[in-house]
Order: C-alpha cells, then sequence, then structure tokens
C-alpha cells in the first residue's frame, strides 16, 4: 500500500521531469478550474473539505474534469490514510489488502479513505466485498466513475454513498488552463518563452471539448513540438501541423486509379447510367478489388441519394453480400446492378450537407448539456436529479407531435436538414413544413 499512498501525497509534484498534467495539479480546493456548483462557498463539496468530516461518496463525470485531482486532494482536506485503488488495474487481492492496512489504522486510531478510479470496471462481487467495511466504518468510500453510476454500481453500495455529478469545462475554464500551462511551460529555466496567438488559445480550448487532461497533454506536445522548432509563437495554422495525427489512407493505385474512382462516383451523381457502368468495368479491368467498388457504392447511396429514395442505400448493402457470396465474375453483375440504379434514382444531397453542418456546429459548440426534460431517468437517483421532469410523450399528442417542444440544449438552435422536392424527400418537405406550423400555432418552440 505505501507506494499507492506515496503515488497520492505526490500532489502538485514541481519535478520539470513529471508530466505535465502532475506539475500542474492542484495542491489546494482553491486552485481547481471548474465545478464551482460543488466547490464554491458554501457548496456541497467544499463544506465537506472544510468539516473535516469525510463521508462516502461517488464523482461522476466525463474524462478529465478533475476526479481524480478532488481524491488527491483528500490528502490535505482529511487527517486519514489514504489508500488508492484502481480498478483497471485492481482485483479482490487490492481489496483485501486495503482492508487488512485499514484495520491496522484503526487499531492506531487513524482513519483510511479507500479511493477506487474508474469504479464501474469492478464486477458486482468486487463492488459487494466493499460493503461491509463501509457500513462499519473501516474505512470511507470514495469512487470515480464516468459511466452512470445507476447502472454500473451496485445498489447497496450507492445508497451508503453521496453522488456527487462533475460537469464538463467550459470555453473560459480551458482558456484558464491554457495560459496556466503556458505559465508553467516558460518557468522551466533556459526555455525561451512560448506564446500562443488568441485566436490559437480559442483554438485549442474548444479542440479539448470540456477535457483538462486532454488540453494539457496536447500543450505539452505543442510545447515540446515548438521547443524542436525554435519556435516561439504558435498560431492556429502552426497548431493544426503540430496537433494532427497521420490518416488512414486506401494504399491501391496511384493518382489514375483516384481518378477513375472519381469519374464513377460524378457520373453516378450525374445521373448517367452508362458512363457510370463504363467506368465500373474500367475499374474492374484495371484489377480494382470488387469490394473497395462495393464500399464506394454505398458511400455514394449515402452521400448522393440519400432520403430521396432509401431504397439505394440497401440495394447496395444487398449488392456488396451477393458478391460475398458469389465472387467473381457472378457476384459482380449485382454490383453492375447497383450501379445503373444509383445513377437512376432521384438524387439529393441534403442529408449529406445536413450532417456535416451538424458536425461543425456540435464541434463549435462543444459538449453543451443535455436538458433535464430530455434526460433518461430509469433510477430514483435520476429523478431526484431532474432527469426527464415535464416532457412531453409525443405519442400523446394530436398527430403524434408534441408541438411546440425544444430538443436542443439550452440556448442552441439550429436547421441543418432541408429536404429536396425529389423523390421520397418531395414528401418528407412537406411533413416538416406541417409540422412547423403545428409549431407556430403553439407559439414556436419552446
Amino acid at each position: 500500500m505505501n507506494d499507492r499512498d506515496d503515488l497520492f501525497r505526490a500532489v502538485g509534484d514541481g519535478s520539470a521531469h513529471a508530466p505535465l498534467a502532475e506539475r500542474m495539479r492542484p495542491a489546494t480546493l482553491d486552485e481547481v478550474v471548474g465545478q464551482e456548483h460543488l466547490l464554491g462557498p458554501g457548496k456541497p463539496l467544499r463544506v465537506a473539505f472544510e468539516s473535516g468530516r469525510p463521508h462516502s461518496m461517488i464523482f461522476w463525470g466525463p474524462p478529465g474534469v478533475g476526479k481524480t485531482t478532488l481524491a488527491r486532494l483528500m490528502v490535505e482536506g482529511f487527517d486519514a490514510q489514504f489508500i488508492a485503488i484502481s480498478a483497471v488495474l485492481g482485483g479482490v487481492k487490492d481489496i483485501r489488502e486495503a482492508v487488512v492496512a485499514a484495520q491496522v489504522a484503526q487499531s492506531r486510531g487513524r482513519r483510511t479513505i479507500l479511493f477506487v478510479d474508474e469504479v464501474h470496471r469492478f464486477n458486482k462481487a468486487q463492488q459487494d466485498a466493499f460493503l461491509p467495511y463501509v457500513e462499519s466504518g473501516l474505512f470511507t468510500f470514495i469512487g470515480a466513475t464516468t459511466e452512470n453510476p445507476s447502472f454500473e454500481v451496485n445498489s447497496a453500495l450507492l445508497s451508503r454513498a453521496r453522488v456527487y455529478v462533475l460537469e464538463a469545462l467550459n470555453f473560459e475554464q480551458l482558456a484558464e488552463l491554457v495560459d496556466r500551462a503556458l505559465a508553467v511551460i516558460n518557468a522551466e529555466a533556459g526555455q525561451q518563452p512560448l506564446s500562443f496567438e488568441a485566436d490559437a488559445r480559442e483554438q485549442l480550448a474548444r479542440w479539448a471539448d470540456g477535457d483538462a487532461r486532454r488540453l494539457i497533454n496536447a500543450m505539452e506536445i505543442v510545447a515540446e513540438s515548438a521547443r524542436n522548432a525554435g519556435r516561439q509563437v504558435v498560431d492556429p495554422a502552426w497548431l493544426e501541423t503540430a496537433l494532427s495525427q497521420s490518416l488512414r489512407r486506401f494504399d491501391k493505385g496511384g493518382d489514375a486509379f483516384y481518378d477513375q474512382i472519381s469519374a464513377l462516383h460524378k457520373a453516378v451523381r450525374g445521373s448517367d447510367p452508362d458512363a457510370s457502368l463504363y467506368w465500373f468495368c474500367r475499374m474492374l479491368d484495371g484489377g480494382a478489388d470488387p469490394r473497395y467498388l462495393s464500399r464506394r457504392l454505398v458511400r455514394m447511396a449515402v452521400e448522393d441519394i440519400g432520403l430521396a429514395d432509401p431504397r439505394a442505400t440497401q440495394l447496395a448493402l444487398n449488392a456488396a453480400d451477393i458478391y460475398e457470396r458469389l465472387g467473381s465474375p457472378e457476384g459482380e453483375l449485382a454490383l453492375a446492378q447497383a450501379v445503373v440504379y444509383l445513377a437512376c434514382a432521384a438524387k439529393s444531397n441534403a442529408l449529406y450537407t445536413a450532417y456535416k453542418s451538424a458536425r461543425r456546429y456540435a464541434e463549435q459548440h462543444g459538449s453543451a448539456p443535455v436538458p433535464l426534460h430530455l434526460r433518461n431517468a430509469p433510477t430514483k437517483l435520476m429523478k431526484d436529479l431532474g432527469h426527464g421532469s415535464q416532457y412531453r410523450y409525443a405519442h400523446d399528442e394530436p398527430h403524434g407531435y408534441a408541438a411546440g417542444e425544444r430538443y436542443f440544449p439550452d440556448g442552441l438552435d439550429a436547421t441543418f436538414y432541408a429536404p429536396t422536392d425529389r423523390g421520397l424527400e418531395g414528401k418528407i418537405q412537406q411533413k416538416l413544413a406541417f409540422l412547423r406550423e403545428l409549431d407556430e400555432q403553439r407559439g414556436g418552440r419552446r
């Protein structure tokens, strides 16, 4: 247990050789960024720390929001032995060792806090092993999880611990972390000071998407890259290069190969079945893998036809399956049939365009919280937190539609999908127009 205890006592390791995340780890509650709803004056976790009387608790939140940091701060906040177990690496043996260590501490009049990281990774039997000792008060149990404890933590253990919901960091908090990281990096002796242009600072903060660990790790990569390049100012273009990852590439053929697949795709999009067949056969004749072509056909069906004719996607998938069953040359006829059908089908890229717009919108606005009325609430804990409150069940409303109801996060609203008047999308267009009229009659979406 001593090794784990020492690990958790190394709060805010100032060693220049330690990872940046360790050098930046808060040493006090006041240094923690975010979680004001738990750590602000008079808030529950702040009160628990200041009282000196720990209670069993579970930290529930996404990665990189401070669950482990808060657990480590309990080393300073409570006069108790601190034992840490990782549910990823640990097992029943570690639990037994923790119990023995807690019993020894108890015999000496000292309390024990047992921290279990990734507690959802323990199975039911392992979680049950904690119960008698939590009930007897041998140790105070602290768990950390990225998963919903209503589903991943045994109800008996859950009933004996208070759940604290940690939130993803917002843009301003992440930007503050960028500045803190720069201060730590620039404090290293013998290094040229590094600075970020405002746009690059904003770009990195948004890229982290609420995850402080992700941001700090990225800062370490960028600083090392800048040092190696002799660079002192980070702009958005260079930041993108420094963080870029190698992309997977299809390694069959050269430029001519990709020119031909481009020609096939554009012939299908242009509704020319003859040219489409020509390029399809030209590629087969050149040795292209029919399986690769079948995947491209599915892509064409989704990208260029979409909901104008949903049968196109199914037909392309069926053709791929037939080829797998029959092989060459018989299976190639099914692929040719799909090529001709896709070329002749009604065309729409409305879904493709909507998807790309929605992805950009989601990236720009980060991890906006799900409104309470839309959250799942199968357990008492979740209902007590307000999940599902005031949700309107569409099937019980006129036309099966909850007119005026909002489904975006609070403060967000956008329109991505604009169906065409071609094929089935013409009917979808009419249906959506009718629903918008119902919204207007109800006073708009609220």
